[in-house]
């Protein structure tokens, strides 16, 4: 065959079907691998003259007797010539080497064949008749006595026409006894099934061949089902009959295996690329476009090592390379940096008898510009017109590209001027590249130049926003693009909702938020639901960024342009406004949201209850609740049945508690861990002890492991009730959870004390030093209040003792209980002297304090001391509570001083603090 010159032919016009193989076009692009050839054993019999030029008859006439010995297929139509005329070219090759004796038939022999061309025809016309201007059988005229070849040929002739009517045809020759062995009709059938796309007849129709056939059964049937395949980018199709034509035990030929492996490139299928690539090998075949089709696959998925492995085996299996073959291996070394065996690649491709060639040298190119080597891609690119050739489009963009890449914006410029001049286009990735460079190098003017020319090829205006604001954003330049973004690109955007959201939701992002107003105001789109939409995305993006002010500067503009108040907006702005502290605002939008008549919803409660809570207002938030329980339609969920809980805990409202506790249980909620610990926590004081263990046992049940705060609640439950054996059981486990702190041992102490099991809290002192940890201020206020009430003095001062060897400070709670269990012992002076300390130290006697003092002066019968604390107490702006006045008048009692115990009990009546 003549040699077939290598075309630069655009994307955008290559037609894989009209060339023996074909390039990607030679615009390589660093975003896609550059070569994407059409199998070099297929050619339309459409096309044969045009492409094949030094055929020779004899070679022609000895392809079409090799596939007549195997089957009447058809090679003067389409599908048979397509399938395989690959082979043919194979022979026909053997026929050029002389390893076929064929002489050249004589001129009485051709015209016999014409003669008798002829006469077939004209007898064949006999068989059809025009039915309403289509072509159909005349089955008048026809009967079980025409031949196999005669049915053939009828059968042919109206598949090129009408599937119908081949089908029906095909019925008769079923009927007549004509299908027997006949490979022939079937193959015609399964064209018409291909091009309905009936695949499930096509699957039994082959089934049906098999148990007709046999062993006979060969590799036409599938080739034609997989060409349809192939037409149409089946790729689980292709694969499917595949896989029957081996489980059928049909031996695949190289054309299957060439339509295959295409089929699979344009999917990147690799998993089944390999296994049919696999299969070809152990067949011993070799088609050569099969192993450029694996070498394209692995090397667009970067599998660079299976694409280097293919490669090897291509000297392995000992395969001539085609111009493909030695492309797409120059392009797998390219395409991973590694030029010095591209260029091995390129020697033996010259070597090997190959020209030189633009998509060789552009492979090289834009393989340099991947590893920013451009001073050798500036050599291959002043190199090529020294041989003969001259730079392309794809030259061009490859040195922009190379050059945008190693960051020079001079040398890019200068090549996409070039680029122009020569009347080429830029493609998208070379805009891309430029406006990059001209973002970080601040050539504004030129990029107004580059978006006009983004424009000119067809880019879309969207595309070409995005690429402008990823460009800037990239150069830390987001303020230029306002400059930058004008004419029909800006008209676009006003007009068009999403660039429009796009555009100002960039802006709001780098805080200019004057022009991102200026655009909703420049606006010409109309959609309320959609504009409030955006606006409540940009106040959420500032505040989620930190940027609490723009938040507010947003919402007065939008509030400006619509009065009407948007439920989420204003959830969100009284949320902003309480993270600000500005909860006067905050209540104003509250109190506008609920004049306006709108429902809140269960996050607009959530947002106003945390609102008043965060101000410390408790009683509103109680409010807020009140109102939220006479709307029925809301249903509280897990993290607002928590507010309420810690809310009325802190409110000190066991009963609202309590209530609350059985609604949860009553509404089918999930329980989540922080629910648990919130229940735990807040209903300590309001649930009975079982409950609370339910609860308790029910969360560990479930898998949630406690935090350390419910732990020491459910201590100090457990203690209070004196069930000890299970605040021992919980203690252990808090230790193997690593749940244990100072609290816990507090905790525990404080019970033994308060119960009076002195030995168990000595040793759980012990304990707790021993486990590393210091007595605390609690665990020595325990002690003494324990010791001293139980009169054991010489342990009290023992404790006393050591904290003051431990330097350990006194509190308020520390001296209260010196001045109690001294008063109750009658020790006046040892009373007075803590007093002494007590001011010494810079603390003032407390509301305890006081009390506590009046107790002892009256234990001490020092009543008008007792009486005189009173006056002194609100002198120091302390004011009296019911246990102050109770000491006074037992303390009066105590000493005989009745009348005076009456009149105070008299002002404890009118002051409201009698029971």
């Amino acid at each position: 065959m003549a040699s077939l010159k290598l075309l630069s032919i655009s994307l955008d016009t290559v037609d894989s079907r009209k060339l023996n193989f074909t390039a990607n076009p030679p615009q390589l692009s660093d975003h896609f691998p550059i070569f994407s050839f059409t199998m070099s054993c297929i050619v339309t019999a459409s096309n044969r003259v045009k492409h094949v030029k030094n055929v020779s008859s004899s070679e022609t006439d000895l392809c079409s007797m090799n596939e007549s010995k195997e089957t009447d297929i058809g090679i003067e139509n389409d599908v048979g010539s397509e399938v395989f005329v690959g082979e043919c070219s194979n022979v026909s090759r053997k026929v050029k080497k002389g390893r076929y004796g064929v002489k050249k038939g004589s001129k009485r022999d051709v015209d016999m064949s014409l003669r008798f061309r002829r006469s077939a025809r004209e007898q064949e016309r006999e068989y059809f008749f025009a039915n309403d201007g289509e072509l159909d059988v005349n089955y008048s005229v026809i009967g079980a006595d025409l031949s196999l070849d005669e049915c053939n040929a009828i059968l042919r002739r109206l598949e090129k026409y009408s599937d119908s009517k081949s089908l029906k045809f095909f019925e008769w020759m079923r009927t007549n006894g004509k299908l027997e062995k006949n490979v022939t009709a079937y193959n015609l059938v399964l064209r018409v099934f291909s091009r309905r796309e009936d695949w499930d007849a096509a699957e039994k129709m082959i089934r049906e061949v098999r148990m007709s056939l046999g062993t006979k059964l060969n590799f036409q049937l599938f080739n034609t089902l997989i060409y349809a395949c192939n037409k149409r980018g089946c790729v689980e199709l292709g694969a499917k009959w595949f896989h029957m034509m081996l489980e059928c035990d049909v031996q695949p030929n190289v054309a299957t295996f060439g339509m295959l492996m295409g089929l699979y490139k344009k999917s990147w299928n690799v998993e089944e690329a390999e296994f049919a690539f696999n299969q070809m090998r152990k067949l011993g075949l070799v088609c050569e476009s099969a192993y450029s089709a694996m070498i394209t696959i692995y090397t667009r998925l970067s599998l660079y090592e299976k694409a280097e492995e293919v490669i090897r085996l291509i000297r392995e299996d000992k395969v001539v390379p085609n111009l493909e073959n030695w492309l797409v291996m120059l392009n797998a070394y390219s395409q991973q940096g590694k030029l010095e065996e591209a260029e091995l690649v390129l020697v033996s491709m010259r070597e090997a008898g190959f020209s030189p060639n633009i998509v060789a040298y552009n492979t090289l190119i834009t393989g340099y510009g991947k590893v920013s080597n451009m001073e050798a891609a500036q050599h291959l690119f002043l190199n090529i017109k020294d041989v003969g050739l001259e730079p392309d489009e794809t030259t061009y963009r490859s040195m922009i590209e190379g050059w945008g890449r190693a960051g020079n914006y001079r040398e890019a410029k200068w090549y996409y001027k070039e680029l122009k001049h020569l009347g080429y286009k830029p493609n998208a990735s070379n805009l891309y590249t430029l406006i990059n460079l001209q973002a970080k190098y601040e050539d504004e003017e030129g990029a107004v130049n580059t978006l006009d020319d983004m424009l000119k090829i067809g880019c879309q205006h969207s595309s070409i926003l995005g690429t402008l604001l990823q460009a800037y954003e990239k150069a830390g330049r987001t303020d230029n693009v306002p400059r930058i973004l004008k004419g029909s690109l800006y008209q676009h955007v006003l007009f068009n909702l999403t660039s429009c959201s796009i555009l100002v939701m960039a802006y709001v992002k780098h805080g200019l938020i004057d022009d991102a107003m200026k655009v909703m105001g420049d606006k010409r789109w109309k959609d309320t639901v959609f504009e409030d939409n955006l606006y409540h995305l940009l106040i959420c993006s500032c505040k989620d960024s930190g940027h609490l002010a723009n938040a507010v500067k947003i919402y007065s503009h939008m509030h400006i342009c619509d009065g009407k108040p948007n439920l989420h907006i204003m959830c969100t702005m009284i949320d902003t406004h309480s993270v600000m502290g500005m909860f006067t605002e905050a209540e104003k939008l509250y109190l506008n949201l609920k004049s306006s008549g709108i429902r809140l919803d269960l996050i607009a409660f959530t947002v106003v209850v945390r609102m008043y809570v965060k101000a410390g207002s408790l009683k509103d938030a109680c409010a807020v609740l009140e109102t939220m329980e006479k709307q029925k339609d809301i249903e509280p969920d897990a993290y607002l049945y928590c507010d309420m809980l810690r809310i009325y805990q802190q409110c000190g409202m066991l009963d609202k508690l309590s209530y609350l506790y059985y609604k949860i249980l009553k509404s089918g909620i999930t329980w989540n861990q922080e629910l648990y610990d919130c229940v735990i926590n807040c209903c300590a004081r309001a649930l009975p002890i079982d409950e609370l263990s339910r609860v308790f046992d029910e969360m560990l049940q479930h898998g949630f492991t406690p935090n350390i705060i419910t732990l020491n609640v459910m201590l100090d439950i457990y203690g209070k009730a004196k069930l000890f054996k299970r605040v021992r059981k919980l203690f252990s486990m808090a230790k193997k959870l690593g749940l244990v702190d100072v609290i816990s041992y507090n905790t525990i102490i404080a019970a033994y004390g308060q119960n009076k099991n002195l030995e168990s809290m000595s040793s759980t002192v012990q304990e707790m030093q021993f486990d590393g940890f210091s007595v605390s201020l609690e665990a020595y206020n325990s002690m003494l209040d324990a010791y001293g009430k139980e009169g054991q003095m010489e342990n009290f001062k023992n404790v006393l003792r050591r904290m003051k060897e431990t330097s350990c400070t006194f509190d308020h709670y520390t001296y209260n209980i010196m001045i109690d269990i001294y008063g109750e012992q009658g020790w006046i002076n040892e009373v007075v002297g803590v007093l002494t300390e007590l001011k010494e130290c810079g603390l003032r006697p407390d509301l305890c304090s006081y009390n506590t003092l009046i107790k002892a002066y009256g234990i001490a019968g020092m009543v008008e001391d007792a009486v005189g604390l009173v006056k002194e107490m609100r002198e120091n702006g302390i004011e009296p509570d019911k246990i102050t006045y109770t000491n006074v008048i037992t303390a009066l009692r105590r000493n005989d001083k009745f009348l005076e115990a009456i009149k105070w009990s008299l002002w404890m009546k009118q002051m409201g603090l009698q029971d």
